[in-house]
């Protein structure tokens, strides 16, 4: 059993390693470029990398290091143990710390919402040259895939490219036509977590109780975030409304 993105002991670079960072490298370009013509912003992205590397490890620790550690290369795993869900869920708290900070108030995840799909798109085409991330034992079938065991699973990172290469078409095309302005980013982890929640049945993880892993409750908190999030930011929320209502001096309504 494998991480859910646990990269195994190994002395060579490994391809899931070299397609995050080419994803880290795009991601940060693309933000590079977006917000050049307001430094501030760019403060923005220190946030985002150091609550999404400490969320990604915390998550892992959380649902499954504790089994890891009884491993015999139980260092190597909680070194590279680290969950895509929990990066998300600390990406989001670094950054919103990082606005607070420094006084930023503008909608920014938008500027992520994009990028986010392709750079977890490249990361999985990785887990499947790497042989990780992998999903339950499977009857032979048209959909089964073979592990290095020669094992037939659940293509659990194909579907998950799948459902990545999806979301950056609906999120482009929503992006190109104006709909859900300054919350797609929302939109995206509203989606994902939904889609990790019924995923996770199928994909070859630690159960804690009653067939839900670690990972479920990750998903759901990942879901809450994005829906309470999205109803914050509505255009029709008292907080939206009130920053777009024109300011008067006082005694001169």
């Amino acid at each position: 059993m494998l991480a859910e993105s646990h990269i195994a002991a190994q002395t060579s670079f490994s391809p899931y390693s070299l397609l995050m960072i080419v994803a880290l490298g795009f991601a940060l370009w693309r933000w590079h470029v977006r917000t050049r013509a307001n430094p501030p912003l760019q403060l923005i992205v220190i946030g985002a990398l150091a609550g999404g590397f400490l969320g990604a490890k915390l998550a892992y620790l959380f649902a499954e290091g504790w089994v890891d550690w009884s491993a015999p290369d139980r260092w190597m795993r909680l070194l590279t143990g680290k969950s895509v869900l929990g990066g998300l869920l600390g990406a989001f708290g670094g950054v919103e710390l990082m606005k607070r900070a420094y006084g930023i108030h503008q909608p920014t995840g938008d500027g992520f919402a994009v990028t986010l799909p392709f750079g977890l798109l490249l990361g999985r085409i990785g887990c499947i040259l790497q042989g990780c991330c992998l999903g339950l034992p499977w009857a032979d079938g048209w959909c089964a895939v073979q592990d290095a065991s020669g094992i037939a699973r659940w293509p659990a990172p194909h579907v998950e490219a799948g459902f990545q290469l999806l979301m950056l078409g609906v999120l482009a095309g929503m992006r190109h036509r104006g709909l859900c302005r300054d919350r797609l980013f929302y939109v995206y982890l509203t989606a994902y977590g939904i889609f990790r929640f019924a995923h996770e049945f199928l994909r070859d993880t630690p159960r804690m109780v009653g067939g839900f892993s670690g990972y479920h409750l990750l998903a759901l908190a990942t879901v809450l975030t994005g829906v309470v999030m999205l109803i914050r930011r509505h255009p029709s929320s008292p907080r939206v409304v009130g920053k777009n209502l024109p300011r008067t001096s006082p005694g001169h309504p």
